[in-house]
């Protein structure tokens, strides 16, 4: 298959190899999002007069006939394909002879890739959307079903004050509306068509680039066609800003549910099938999952350092040093999926020990609110403070393990229904 841009000439088959990469394999997941581009862009040529309504008509049956093929797994990069935009393009050709070779009229694989890339992210935080909200949705449920039963807090790693398991799982749900934000953000920056930037100075013929944007349901443009491309690479970088935050809750999450599923704590437990065995201790019940999900959440927030080290110092319009982001995003997006999909199998089998604070170690939990109880007697709290205090170092320290905290996002009053209008309030923008 010729090049789309050869000049009669080929390329060193070494030079073509290192250039090309993996680009290669990760186009065909922008398969699809080229093809719409495409019926977008041809319309649009008919409009401006560079197409004509019978060659369009073709052109827009033979791409949904291709689309069919993406969408059915039947789709294949030839291996001389050197990326997506020349293998349909080649395959239109191919296929309606010079009809095909219309297509590319004012545009640049420059722009092209740029819309696919923003077609499949704004297709991608969709499914990090539904994901995260499927994921709060089961963290809320558990906060209430278990809203009573209490654990040990902790400050500096060391035995501090009472806390709830509806604390805790109510903590990571409303987390999660946080990264949400960031979500937000990226499907804003996601959502504006670069098409008709060409190879980010415009074309020549008239391109009516407001069809496009309603065609491919962008909500706005990148209106200057600089800017348009200056945004690859910083587009990549939000995303991974969001992936990376996502991450940083899911990690110390599966940080959480290592340390509590330990003999040490003994707070929660799992089915035996979920966890694993050691080959010479016979009573271990290692937390495998949540252990890789804390390595692989690690590894994503290294992603926007990744990109950011790439894109760094580069003078604005197309570099070929953008290729390479693929490799490190797709995948990464692949994990995060995966790592929320083994996140929620886990918490849906979790069980919790409601008989935690039965241990004498845990009596010191309650020292605050025997403070706050002789404060709520009259006692001024310094006062109040170094009398729980002597109590503790002469070991007669005692007073009944119950909480009453009714303050808004306390054990008692975990302000669920507030927390769920606030990631819907987050969430309502991605559609």
């Amino acid at each position: 298959m010729a090049k789309i841009w050869n000049k009669g000439f080929d390329a060193d088959k070494l030079v073509e190899n290192f250039t090309v990469g993996r680009d290669r394999e990760f186009d065909e997941r922008l398969a699809k999002y080229d093809i719409i581009g495409s019926m977008a862009h041809i319309k649009m040529l008919v409009k401006i007069g560079l197409l004509e309504p019978e060659e369009e008509e073709i052109l827009q049956a033979e791409l949904q006939n291709i689309l069919a093929e993406v969408e059915s797994g039947n789709f294949r990069l030839a291996e001389d394909a050197e990326d997506i935009h020349s293998q349909i393009e080649a395959m239109l050709t191919e296929r309606l002879g010079d009809i095909g070779k219309k297509i590319h009229s004012g545009r640049s694989r420059n722009d092209q890739v740029l819309v696919d890339l923003k077609l499949f992210f704004k297709d991608e935080i969709r499914k990090i959307k539904d994901d995260a909200l499927q994921l709060f949705n089961l963290l809320q449920s558990l906060s209430e079903k278990h809203k009573s039963v209490l654990l040990p807090g902790y400050t500096h790693g060391q035995i501090a004050m009472p806390s709830s398991f509806g604390l805790w799982f109510g903590a990571f749900a409303e987390t999660l509306v946080d990264d949400m934000h960031t979500l937000v953000a990226a499907w804003r920056v996601a959502n504006q068509n670069p098409l008709g930037s060409a190879a980010g100075y415009g074309s020549s013929f008239p391109l009516d680039r407001e069809m496009t944007t309603r065609e491919l349901d962008f909500d706005t443009m990148n209106y200057n066609v600089v800017a348009a491309q200056i945004g690859r690479g910083k587009t990549e970088r939000i995303l991974a800003f969001s992936i990376a935050s996502f991450a940083s809750t899911l990690n110390k999450l599966a940080a959480d549910n290592c340390m509590y599923l330990s003999g040490n704590y003994g707070f929660i437990s799992y089915p035996d099938n979920l966890t694993t065995g050691s080959s010479i201790m016979p009573h271990k019940k290692n937390p495998d999952v949540w252990e890789l999900i804390r390595a692989y959440s690690n590894r994503l927030q290294s992603l926007p350092n990744e990109i950011a080290m790439m894109t760094t110092n580069l003078p604005h319009g197309y570099h070929r040093d953008f290729q390479l982001l693929k490799e490190n995003l797709f995948p990464a997006l692949e994990t995060l999926h995966t790592l929320f999909e083994m996140t929620h199998f886990m918490l849906s089998h979790i069980s919790v020990n409601k008989n935690i604070l039965n241990d004498e170690k845990y009596k010191y939990l309650f020292t605050v609110e025997k403070v706050n109880q002789l404060v709520l007697q009259g006692v001024p709290f310094r006062e109040a403070y170094q009398q729980v205090g002597h109590e503790v170092q002469s070991g007669i320290f005692d007073v009944e393990p119950t909480v009453n905290h009714t303050h808004a996002g306390s054990i008692g009053n975990l302000c669920t229904d507030e927390i769920r209008q606030k990631m819907e309030h987050a969430n309502k923008e991605i559609k």
